[in-house]
């Protein structure tokens, strides 16, 4: 068909395109209220604005991250009129560090915004328990046990950055002090920092890690040989701090000094769990204690009732269970994590935890391990929940079950599918893991009528 001569104009189905907001652009707003992750939210010329760093009622100016047609992330760069909610954050790096983006808000408020994100997943599914459990609580600073430091040589301006992510960046935001690190962590961090800017070749370090638990030990990952300067100042620096050195290249993590031993404590049950970088464990220790302590009083185990553990760690849940005189089966998808759990079982004097391996996307009643039933499940699974495996529950005939979730949306998700198959949500509750962040981890509990 030839042209229309006179040029036909056509107008796009879905009106006229706004015209894209530049990145780098300032914008007064006023924000009306907080998301579930603890942006301001601001409505503006038909956009959504989620704005870091800024709290309701507040009127400030924002510069753009990321914008899209109708969305538009920010981050506040300047309050004008301030909320009576916000507070002075106590660390210096709060906003620019993209590790604590509630430190303006008070712990209180913090907790207030982490039940209501919960409350609303569960709704969206149509939920509601019986009762609300109080938050679980521990310090507002100090908790953190463990922790990962970026680490990039600056090849324009030769340095090393040490430190955070910027938030909604991969710029490395530099620090002398972290308030989150509990207190050992953040008397050697000094010493570590001045430590690995006098390294002769700094280029082939990938990241740094920190941990505390009945000792103290820095983890070094490096993409290429160490200088052999650099690994004994290092070594010097572990010696004068009191710490484990590790070293990772392209294999595990290993100890400078052979035979040690890394772990943590849960003196309730008067239990030692040891542990290598790279195994999952919970960061806060006091609140995982108290969090161990209400998912053994929900679930009540009786002496020689066989419970299963699922996604078992280390034996995190498992070793109280079986201290307490239940018939543990626990069970996890690595297996380096399942034999250091038989190991801690064994030096704890425990034989009444049984650990396996598995594929827990898999059908359950294939196992031998699974065969007999249970009396009360617990599991504490990764973000992405446990739906296929919640879709079995039926099939192990357990009439008490603890869900431990570190995401409100997929717990809601699976809370909604064992409620399908007959069990009651008896009650909900805030685990505050990280304060200062709007992180979310909570504990709900379900029973099935029998």
């Amino acid at each position: 068909m030839a042209r229309n001569g006179g040029g036909l104009r056509f107008q796009p189905s879905g009106g006229e395109k706004k015209a894209q907001i530049p990145v780098g652009k300032k914008q007064r707003l006023r924000i009306e209220r907080l998301a579930n992750d603890g942006r301001g939210i601001a409505f503006i010329e038909g956009r959504t604005w989620f704005v870091e760093g800024a709290l309701p009622g507040e009127e400030i100016e924002a510069r753009v991250l990321v914008a899209r047609s109708k969305v538009v992330e920010a981050r506040s760069e300047r309050v004008l009129i301030a909320s009576e909610q916000r507070r002075i954050e106590p660390c210096a790096h709060a906003r620019t560090c993209g590790g604590c983006n509630l430190q303006h808000l008070p712990a209180e408020d913090q907790l207030a915004l982490k039940e209501r994100s919960l409350a609303d997943q569960l709704s969206r599914q149509g939920l509601q328990p019986k009762s609300w459990a109080p938050a679980l609580t521990g310090p507002e600073f100090g908790y953190r046990r463990r922790a990962r430091l970026a680490v990039r040589w600056n090849v324009a301006a030769r340095r090393l950055d040490v430190g955070f992510r910027a938030a909604a960046s991969q710029d490395i935001v530099s620090i002398q002090e972290c308030l989150v690190l509990v207190q050992p962590l953040q008397t050697l961090l000094p010493g570590l920092l001045k430590t690995l800017h006098e390294l002769e070749k700094p280029q082939v370090l990938g990241h740094v890690e920190l941990f505390s638990g009945f000792a103290e030990a820095v983890l070094i990952r490096h993409t290429a040989a160490l200088a052999d300067a650099d690994r004994e100042r290092l070594a010097i620096f572990a010696r004068e701090q009191g710490v484990q050195l590790w070293l990772q290249g392209d294999g595990q993590p290993q100890p400078l000094e052979p035979d040690t031993a890394l772990g943590y404590r849960l003196p309730t049950w008067d239990l030692e769990l040891e542990w290598r970088p790279g195994d999952f464990v919970q960061v806060n220790a006091p609140v995982n204690e108290a969090m161990i302590a209400q998912a053994l009083a929900w679930l009540a185990p009786q002496g020689g009732e066989r419970v299963l553990d699922l996604f078992c760690g280390l034996g995190n849940f498992a070793l109280p269970l079986a201290r307490l005189g239940a018939d543990v089966v626990a069970v996890e998808g690595v297996a380096e994590m399942v034999e250091r759990a038989r190991t801690n079982a064994v030096r704890n004097g425990l034989g009444t935890a049984h650990f396996y391996q598995a594929d827990l996307s898999k059908p359950l009643v294939q196992a031998e391990w699974a065969r007999g039933g249970f009396a009360a499940v617990l599991l504490d699974p990764p973000r992405d929940g446990a739906y296929e495996l919640v879709g079995q529950m039926s099939t192990l005939g357990a009439r008490r079950v603890a869900y431990v979730s570190c995401n409100p949306a997929t717990l809601a998700r699976d809370a909604a599918e064992l409620v399908r198959q007959g069990y009651q949500l008896e009650k909900v509750g805030v685990l505050d893991m990280f304060p200062q962040t709007a992180h979310v981890e909570a504990m709900a509990f379900f029973t099935k009528p029998g």
